[in-house]
Parts: structure tokens; C-alpha cells; sequence
């Protein structure tokens, strides 16, 4: 495009990246690049990341919040944040439009690789922001986000949703439940491609169709969670069975349903309301402090009823 590009400048404002949760997960192929292809439900925490963008003389990055150590020293080339601008920048030339240097900051709350998109959310939250002050590359960046990973496309959507295909495509679900959930991790450290390799099948059928419209209430979310499955469960168990644990202490603490997320190790339970799952983070504090815990609520649609009581 000729002439002089747009300059635009973000202003100084922080955002939520929420963790992703896959409710449920059926691996139902895999392609000949390698790449696994997914049917999964996904919906996304009240809780997560936080990423701060403020204008700036030149490009800047810094981490801070409990889980930050893990990215010192970690290389440009490979923090997805700082990939995310660099896709956008690219994404806004081609538009006519040049985005500002940014001093960013990542409030990191969230366990690194532990099967709730904390990377890819944080990646989103940069593309999202880009999109809002870019006006009409919203299209473009969501399509180029699937280089950044497969999970990023579903996190810049940030609903809950069915996913099909390696995560990029998506129907976002009209009616769904705000619940209670509680987040635990149990601190093992599982490699994704380790727990695909362990797979023993790799063609289940994909997920029972969703009620029509979606769903009503937290009940019929339930029920419908039980007939269904996280195909990586196994595997990921075998290599930390640490998740198993966690698993079944959610359900005796009180949980109504709980597994695995994604390629774990975070699992999450699902509560009837708020006071019984504050009672059982209580137990489990209590019963493993150096398990990670966050107490949250999964968002919720508008036209679904939330109380299960």
C-alpha cells in the first residue's frame, strides 16, 4: 500500500487473558503434518493473566506475579506476547496502519504449559487490543493467530464455544451457564507432545451434538459432561499421576464433575454454588499447600439460568 502508514498508539490500559478450560476433549484424528485434530468444549475463567499495554519510546517486555521465574531468560523468539505484537504490527501493514512501540507488562498468575492456554490467552489479549485500535484487521489477525498456536484463534474469541479441526474452528455457543469452578494443579510438569505420543487411539468420534441453542443451565451442562470424555486423560495420568489425585479429591471435596483440562495438569471441578467451593479449597489448602489453587467461575452466556441449587 502506498504512502505513509497510520501511526497508531495504544492507550495505557490492562486486560484479563482467561484461562481456557476444555470441558471436554475427543482426539478424533491426525493429519499428515503431525498436527492432532480436536472436537472440544471449551469455555474460559472469571480469572487468569493480566496484561498491561502502556505507550512507549521503544519496545518493552516484563513479567511479574507468581509464575514470572519461569519466563526469565526465555528468548524473544519464543514469548508468545511479543509474538502476538510482531503479528500484529505485520498484520496492521498490510492495512496501511503502523502500531506504536509498547512497553508490556504480564502479570503472570497462571501455571506455565499446564492445559489451561495461559500463553495463548496472553497472546490473545495482545491481538484483541490490536484489533480494537486497528480498525477492520480484526478478520485478519484472528486468521494469522493459528501461527502462534492452536489454541490462540478459540482465546481471542474468549466465549465459550465447540471446537473442531486443531482448535480453529469454532461455533460459539449462544446459551451457557456462569459456574463455580475450582483450578487445581498439582505441580507436575507434563510435555504435551508426550502425552499425544502416549495416545492409543487417535480416531474417536467427536463430540455428542449440543443441545439445541446450548445450554440452559448448569444441570443440563453436567449431565451432558458425562457422557462425554478428555481423551488426553489417560496419558497425561500415566506421566504425573499426581492429576489423578487431584481428580478425585475434587469429588470427594464436593465437586459435581471434574477432569483434566486439555493437556493438563490442571484439572477443574465444577461446583453447585459458590460456599461449597470455598469449602473445598479450604480442604484441599489445608491438605496440600503446595498444590496450586484458584477458586473461579466459568463465564457464562446471557439467556442461560446459573443457579443449580
Amino acid at each position: 500500500m502506498g504512502g505513509a502508514a497510520i501511526l497508531v498508539r495504544l492507550a495505557a490500559q490492562t486486560v484479563l487473558a482467561p484461562a481456557k478450560i476444555n470441558l471436554a476433549l475427543h482426539v478424533t484424528g491426525r493429519r499428515e503434518d503431525g498436527y492432532h485434530t480436536l472436537s472440544s468444549l471449551v469455555a474460559f475463567a472469571e480469572d487468569g493473566d493480566g496484561l498491561s499495554v502502556a505507550p512507549a519510546a521503544h519496545d518493552m517486555f516484563a513479567a511479574s506475579g507468581p509464575f514470572a521465574p519461569a519466563l526469565a531468560g526465555c528468548d524473544p523468539a519464543d514469548n508468545l506476547v511479543l509474538r502476538a505484537l510482531s503479528l500484529a504490527r505485520r498484520v496492521a501493514e498490510t492495512d496501511g496502519q503502523e502500531i506504536a512501540p509498547l512497553s508490556l507488562s504480564l502479570d503472570k498468575r497462571l501455571p506455565i504449559a499446564s492445559g489451561i492456554g495461559g500463553g495463548s490467552a496472553d497472546a490473545a489479549a495482545l491481538l484483541r487490543l490490536a484489533g480494537l485500535v486497528c480498525p477492520g484487521i480484526a478478520p485478519d489477525l484472528r486468521a494469522a493467530a493459528l501461527s502462534l498456536g492452536a489454541d490462540v484463534p478459540m482465546c481471542i474469541d474468549g466465549v465459550p464455544a465447540l471446537v473442531e479441526g486443531i482448535g480453529e474452528i469454532g461455533w460459539a455457543l449462544t446459551r451457557f451457564p456462569a459456574i463455580d469452578c475450582l483450578l487445581v494443579n498439582p505441580g507436575a510438569g507434563v510435555a504435551t507432545p508426550e502425552v499425544f505420543r502416549r495416545l492409543k487411539r487417535r480416531d474417536h468420534a467427536p463430540l455428542p451434538p449440543l443441545p439445541p441453542g446450548g445450554f440452559a443451565n448448569p444441570g443440563a451442562l453436567v449431565a451432558y459432561l458425562r457422557e462425554t470424555r478428555n481423551d488426553l486423560g489417560d496419558a497425561a495420568e500415566e506421566i504425573a499421576p499426581e492429576i489423578a489425585v487431584a481428580r478425585h479429591e475434587l469429588v470427594a471435596a464436593g465437586a459435581v464433575f471434574a477432569r483434566m483440562s486439555g493437556s493438563g495438569a490442571t484439572v477443574f471441578g465444577l461446583f453447585e454454588h459458590r460456599e461449597a467451593l470455598m469449602r473445598a479449597e479450604g480442604s484441599l489448602r489445608a491438605a496440600h499447600p503446595r498444590w496450586w489453587l484458584c477458586p473461579t467461575r466459568l463465564a457464562g452466556t446471557a439467556g442461560a439460568r446459573e443457579p443449580m441449587r
